[in-house]
C-alpha cells in the first residue's frame, strides 16, 4: 500500500536530492516550502513502491526544465506543475495513475509532490536518472530505446506546446528546449507516458527513499556534531576528491542551459595546487591540476565543507569553502548505451569515462 510522506521527510528530501542534484536541477526549497505549507495545511502525499503498479497503469513523468539560475526568480507551484500534465491527460483522453519525476536531483524531486498536491495522486518511488541532467535523452528510457513522445510543454502564462511527432531523442529535445527559451528558460513539462511494466523494468527505483535516506543522515550528522562531508561519503559510498575554497567562477545562461566552469584552490597541501569542474547545469567533467581527475556518469558533487550542504551551479560565489565528492553512477549509466548518451563524449569532451570507482566495487550500487 502507498504510504504518507512523513513532514520530516520532506526537508530529508530537499537536502538530499540537493545532493544527487550534481551542482543542478535548481535548488529544492522553494519547492520544498510550498510542499511543506499543504502539508502543514492538512494536505497529504502518498508514496507508491514501484512494485505496486499494475503493469497497465499509465504514470505521468514529469519535470521543470530550464536554466537553474531562472529558477531563483520564476518559482514552480502546483499548478504550474499540474498543467502540461492536464494537458497530457486532454490530448490522451485518458486520466493517469500516478505521477514520478524525470530525475530525482534538486528540485525535480519535488515535482511530483507538487503535482501530487494538485492533484490527489500518489507519487511513484523512482526517476529516470537517479541524479540530476540536462537534456531529455539523457534518461533511462531514452537508453532503453523507448518512444519520446508525446510530450508536453507548458510555461506559467496560459501557454503550452506538445510535441506529437520527433525523428528522434535529440531532435526532440532541440525543439522544446527551443520552445523553453521562447518561455523565459523555464517550463513544466510532462514527458512521453508511461506504463507500470516500464517502470519497474527501466526507471531508477526507489530513489526518493534513497533521497530521503541520504538527507536524513546529513541531518543526523549536524545534530551530532559529525562531519556531514564523511556522513554523505559513509551512506552514499562516495569518495573525497578535493577540498578547498572557490577561487573564480564563470558562467553564461545560453539556450535554456547554465554553462560554464568553476575553479577551486586548494587548502590542503597534500590534495593537489587546483580543481577545475566544467558545467552544463550540472557537473560534468572535473579535473585536478589540468588532468583529468573524475567525469560524467560519476556524480560530482560539490558540498559546503562545514554543513554539508550542496551547492548548485548557479549559486557558486567567490570564497566558498567546499569539497567535491564522488558518488557512484547507477549501473544503467555505465553501460555502453549509458555511455553513448551521459559518457564525457555526450557533452563534447574527447575523453574515455574511467570511473573513479574502478577497483572499488565495494562503492558500487
Amino acid at each position: 500500500m502507498p504510504r504518507l510522506l512523513k513532514t520530516d521527510e520532506l526537508e530529508f528530501l530537499a537536502t538530499g536530492a540537493w545532493i544527487l542534484g550534481t551542482g543542478g536541477g535548481g535548488s529544492p526549497y522553494a519547492s520544498y516550502l510550498g510542499v511543506r505549507r499543504f502539508h502543514d495545511e492538512g494536505g497529504r502525499i502518498t508514496l507508491m513502491d514501484p512494485d505496486e503498479l499494475d503493469d497497465d497503469d499509465l504514470v505521468a513523468v514529469v519535470s521543470t526544465m530550464g536554466a537553474p539560475l531562472v529558477f531563483q526568480e520564476r518559482m514552480t507551484d502546483a499548478d504550474f506543475a499540474l498543467k502540461p500534465v492536464r494537458a497530457m491527460e486532454d490530448y490522451l483522453r485518458q486520466s493517469f495513475r500516478a505521477v514520478m519525476s524525470v530525475e530525482v536531483g534538486g528540485c525535480n524531486a519535488f515535482q511530483p509532490l507538487l503535482v501530487a498536491a494538485a492533484s490527489g495522486l500518489p507519487v511513484v518511488d523512482a526517476d529516470a536518472m537517479g541524479r540530476a541532467y540536462p537534456e531529455a535523452q539523457m534518461q533511462s528510457f531514452s537508453i532503453a530505446g523507448l518512444n519520446m513522445v508525446p510530450h508536453a510543454v507548458a510555461d506559467v502564462r496560459d501557454n503550452a506546446v506538445l510535441i506529437t511527432r520527433a525523428a528522434g531523442w535529440h531532435e526532440m529535445e532541440r525543439v522544446r528546449r527551443k520552445v523553453c527559451t521562447e518561455f523565459g528558460s523555464v517550463a513544466t513539462t510532462c514527458q512521453a507516458p508511461r506504463t507500470g511494466a516500464e517502470i519497474k523494468r527501466f526507471a531508477v527505483l526507489r530513489t526518493l527513499s534513497q533521497a530521503i535516506a541520504l538527507g536524513c543522515e546529513v541531518h543526523r550528522a549536524r545534530a551530532a556534531h559529525e562531519d556531514p562531508v564523511e556522513a554523505t561519503v559513509r551512506a552514499a559510498r562516495g569518495i573525497r576528491l578535493f577540498g578547498g575554497k572557490v577561487a573564480d567562477v564563470q558562467r553564461q545562461t545560453t539556450e535554456g542551459f547554465l554553462r560554464g566552469d568553476v575553479r577551486l584552490d586548494d587548502l590542503d597541501a597534500d590534495e593537489g595546487a587546483t580543481f577545475e569542474i566544467a558545467f552544463q547545469n550540472e557537473f560534468t567533467i572535473g579535473r585536478r591540476d589540468g588532468a583529468v581527475a573524475v567525469t560524467t556518469p560519476d556524480l560530482i558533487c560539490v558540498l559546503d565543507a562545514v554543513t554539508g550542504e550542496a551547492i548548485g551551479t548557479e549559486s557558486l560565489r567567490f570564497g566558498q569553502r567546499v569539497t567535491v565528492i564522488a558518488l557512484p553512477a547507477p549501473a544503467i549509466h555505465r553501460s555502453p548505451e549509458g555511455l553513448a548518451h551521459v559518457g564525457p563524449r555526450a557533452f563534447g569532451y574527447d575523453v574515455e569515462f574511467r570511473s573513479v570507482f574502478d577497483g572499488n566495487e565495494e562503492a558500487r550500487p
